[in-house]
């Protein structure tokens, strides 16, 4: 109970990407996050009732945040935070997100429940109408054979390479139109600094949605250069 009044109140009791922090502008940062392992679900909203963030339970089975994990190992998978979402989920055109391998989708054994972490990856980039989130797994994964193997085909395991981007925080409820507004501010600041911006924006998400607004965490992220 103390732990969900906390949360309510803004804490973020899970994992979070390390990240070293480059240059300080105004009003963002510029980050470089290290190589991470992701779980990834590519799917038509449609398919959820039309909800964008509608892959997110079928990732959540796969740790085991919604009960007996749908995964290979005994182990339980930690949650992490935040989750991100890039295209029609972040308010914003997506990102497409390069795929790595080796990739696995399925296999047999024992269900491991996993810590999840973030950040929670959202890409409509993938195909028309059709988007992919993402879990990232806690650190201690560091490399695709260590995660347990989804039993869901629809859930691959797959690396992140290293990336750097140009970071916006801010509070409230990341409505579409304070996201579009949010990256539209962060996209001048990191051109006015010469930057160059490689792609489009990136929400990111850090609480869940019982946190009162005023103190949720939220980011908006361009991978930079």
């Amino acid at each position: 109970m103390a732990m969900v009044l906390r949360m309510v109140l803004g804490k973020i009791p899970v994992e979070t990407p390390k990240h070293e922090v480059l240059h300080t502008g105004a009003g963002y940062e510029i980050r470089k996050y290290p190589p991470s392992i992701a779980a990834e679900l590519t799917y038509d909203p449609k398919e959820m009732r039309g909800d964008p963030d509608g892959g997110f339970t079928v990732l959540a089975n796969y740790i085991g945040v919604l009960g007996k994990p749908q995964n290979t190992k005994p182990e339980k998978i930690a949650m992490t935070a935040p989750v991100i979402t890039t295209g029609s989920g972040s308010g914003g055109d997506g990102e497409k997100i390069a795929m790595t391998a080796p990739v696995i989708t399925t296999g047999g054994g024992e269900p491991e429940p996993i810590a999840m972490t973030a950040p929670v990856i959202t890409d409509d980039q993938q195909a028309p109408g059709k988007v992919t989130m993402q879990f990232l797994l806690p650190s201690k994964y560091t490399r695709v054979e260590e995660a347990p193997r989804p039993t869901d085909e629809r859930v691959v395991i797959r690396e992140v390479p290293e990336r750097k981007f140009g970071v916006a925080r801010f509070s409230g409820v990341a409505t579409d139109r304070t996201v579009r507004e949010k990256a539209k501010g962060l996209k001048a600041a990191l051109e006015k600094d010469g930057y160059t911006i490689k792609g489009p924006f990136v929400l990111a998400r850090y609480n869940p949605s019982f946190t009162l607004p005023p103190l949720r965490t939220n980011e908006v992220m361009f991978p930079v250069e």
